[in-house]
């Protein structure tokens, strides 16, 4: 069996609290787009990863982690195309997958695995709000968004950190970019440049090193994808992923 794990996007992103146990609460707003990593299971055991030179394959990889909290095992073959570090969820669409090919959409098992894992397994548009965990379905908007991805992540863990030692700046729609920007200085050459091209003011994709812009402006080392229904049951198709270049 092949399934498309497809990327989501944050389009907004508001921090509105921090429980005791240090977890960040959210209220944000996330589309699935149709940029996708494909996953195919066959018998067996074992993780092959292609595409993304460096991704660790051993028990901390989310897929193998959501093949172990359904108890099944399967020899999976991951292509990779979303960016590792971008804030565009890749692990978590991945696991969101396996957890589909188990036939399991319970979203606390999904919430085990991460924060954005819910909003995958259930896909679409939606409010995401606790932890990750509340998924509340939105309607479907149709929507093409420009995307520029630097050649480096950014640590989710290292964002949040900066988030509380800055004291909570927040941003017009993502109030991790200023979190993002003292993690990572080099991040707004990028965002400069895509604003440059698109004479729009870009967005930082979550937590990651991904800008956005609502629109298409195809051209150098940007893509252009579009936004897509619900993820649940979906499966492969023979182009994941809308590019007019690549990212």
């Amino acid at each position: 069996m092949r399934l498309s794990a497809p990327a989501k996007l944050t389009r907004s992103l508001h921090i509105t609290g921090v429980r005791r146990d240090g977890y960040h609460l959210i209220d944000a707003e996330m589309i699935t787009l149709d940029l996708a990593d494909e996953l195919s299971f066959d018998e067996g055991d074992g993780l092959e990863i292609e595409g993304a030179a460096g991704l660790p394959a051993g028990d901390d990889n989310l897929v193998r982690r959501a093949l172990a909290a359904v108890g099944r095992r399967a020899a999976v073959r991951l292509v990779k195309r979303i960016p590792p570090g971008a804030g565009l969820g890749g692990g978590s669409a991945d696991a969101a997958a396996v957890l589909r090919w188990a036939g399991c959409t319970d979203l606390a098992v999904a919430a085990s695995l991460g924060a954005d894992v819910p909003f995958c397994v259930v896909g679409g548009r939606a409010r995401v709000s606790g932890v990750g965990e509340v998924v509340t379905p939105l309607t479907p908007v149709e929507l093409a968004v420009t995307l520029l991805v630097p050649p480096f992540g950014v640590s989710t863990v290292e964002v949040y950190r900066a988030w509380d030692r800055l004291g909570g700046p927040t941003g017009e729609r993502n109030d991790l970019e200023a979190a993002a920007l003292a993690v990572a200085p080099e991040l707004a050459p990028w965002r400069d440049r895509l604003g440059e091209a698109t004479g729009a003011t870009p967005v930082l994709a979550g937590s990651g090193s991904a800008w956005f812009v609502e629109g298409s402006f195809p051209g150098e080392d940007r893509c252009v994808a579009r936004a897509v229904g619900p993820a649940v049951g979906r499966p492969a198709t023979s182009s994941p992923g809308a590019g007019s270049a690549s990212a």
